[in-house]
């Protein structure tokens, strides 16, 4: 049963972050792109924005991607927690905790659940455990 609970938990976190990377590759899901995104992390100081976008697009995909099929899981993880601490620290660290107040909760969360992760291993039912 805790293979199958790892796998849930992998496959939800996963996905979503593939869906977050695709909103700032391609605008897809009601993103706003490389260009959009971009304009956005500029505002914020992380310059240059567009660079900056494409970083985060490409580690919330291809973290997710890797943390969805339990493939290089502490790197899946690295690459998702890297994304909510920048995402604490730039955008919901001044907002408190809560979400409600737009606050660090939600970040915090995952941030948590990629790090542990990769601290326990993705479960029988992953890419890691067949390959290696």
């Amino acid at each position: 049963m805790i293979d199958i609970g790892l796998l849930l938990i992998r496959l939800v976190i996963g996905l979503l972050f593939i869906g977050h990377g695709v909103q700032k590759l391609f605008g897809w899901y009601g993103g706003y792109g490389l260009k959009g995104t971009g304009g956005w992390m500029d505002s914020l100081g992380l310059k240059p924005g567009v660079t900056m976008a494409l970083i985060a697009g490409l580690a919330e995909l291809i973290g997710g991607i890797l943390f969805a099929s339990g493939l290089l899981t502490p790197l899946a993880g690295l690459m998702i927690a890297a994304t909510m601490v920048m995402a604490i620290v730039k955008v919901h660290g001044p907002n408190g905790l809560w979400s409600t107040r737009n606050g660090y909760e939600y970040n915090l969360t995952l941030l948590v659940v990629a790090i542990g992760i990769a601290l326990i291993g993705p479960g029988q039912y992953a890419l890691d455990a067949f390959l290696f």
